[in-house]
């Protein structure tokens, strides 16, 4: 950000933003911050003179446009709210160092309250944020009666890991019991899917995960029981693994994942 340009906290503490994505999560976030936010419909542009953050909360598939539309000098205000694997494709646009945040609270319908991930194990919440705007979005969802933990950037990776291998994990061990829910998965299939998770946790290089790590996993499904289970956004969430998988085996090395890999061919994925 220039030296020239000055952003202001509300009357209420929280920066106004601009929001993309007019969506269930954007349509939340709007409903938190101060009346100077403006929302912005896929398509539009962010309006110039704009400062603050630039929430971010659309499908991981309109992301390429969205950077592509945003004038080269707020990028850096870019704050990526999705689910899966965002930071080699981030760091392929040149802005890696991007604000982002794992989303774990839940929006039911458009208009309605979200419900925040505080599970039993972990009742202070789950929601985190790391980079430029992380306090900016924590002070927002604060406002919301919302939780929401600024991580260095070692902790947020653990945690960004540890989020996608719950969303990898749980969805494909679901996609094997055609139906299932991820209560299902976590309590008619749990031998399955915390194998898989030590799988995921054991085979990725320089990233420490706790001992509890599966049962942190496992109580965040629990809190959100009802959702469905469904193998999707392949590149942004079990490619991550899978292409891990395949640059092993090129390499002549063993696959670090070989159960994600043959649960993966069972249900068709790949």
């Amino acid at each position: 950000m220039s030296a020239a340009v000055v952003v202001r906290a509300s009357a209420g503490g929280v920066v106004p933003a601009v929001i993309v994505g007019g969506g269930r999560v954007g349509d939340a976030l709007l409903k938190m911050g101060p009346p100077e936010d403006v929302m912005v419909k896929r398509g539009e542009s962010i309006p110039e003179g704009s400062t603050g953050p630039i929430f971010v909360c659309t499908r991981n598939d309109a992301l390429a446009g969205i950077v592509d539309a945003c004038p080269a000098d707020r990028r850096e205000d870019l704050v990526f709210l999705q689910n899966g694997m965002l930071q080699p494709w981030l760091d392929s646009q040149g802005i890696g160092n991007c604000t982002q945040a794992l989303i774990y609270f839940a929006v039911a319908k458009l208009g309605e309250a979200p419900t925040d991930g505080k599970t039993d194990l972990n009742p202070e919440g789950l929601t985190a944020a790391h980079g430029k705007w992380a306090e900016a979005l924590a002070a927002r969802l604060a406002g919301g009666d919302m939780s929401c933990k600024v991580l260095d950037k070692a902790a947020f990776t653990q945690s960004m890991f540890e989020k996608l291998i719950w969303i990898c994990a749980f969805m494909l061990v679901g996609a094997r019991h055609e139906g299932s829910t991820v209560g299902d998965v976590e309590s008619t299939h749990r031998a399955e899917v915390a194998a898989l998770i030590s799988e995921l946790c054991d085979g990725l290089e320089g990233v420490d995960f706790g001992a509890d790590t599966v049962e942190r996993l496992c109580a965040y499904a629990r809190s959100v029981a009802h959702f469905p289970t469904a193998v999707k956004e392949f590149e942004w969430r079990n490619g991550y693994f899978h292409g891990l998988s395949a640059a092993a085996l090129a390499a002549g090395k063993p696959d670090p994942f070989p159960t994600h890999t043959a649960w993966l061919k069972e249900v068709g994925a790949i």
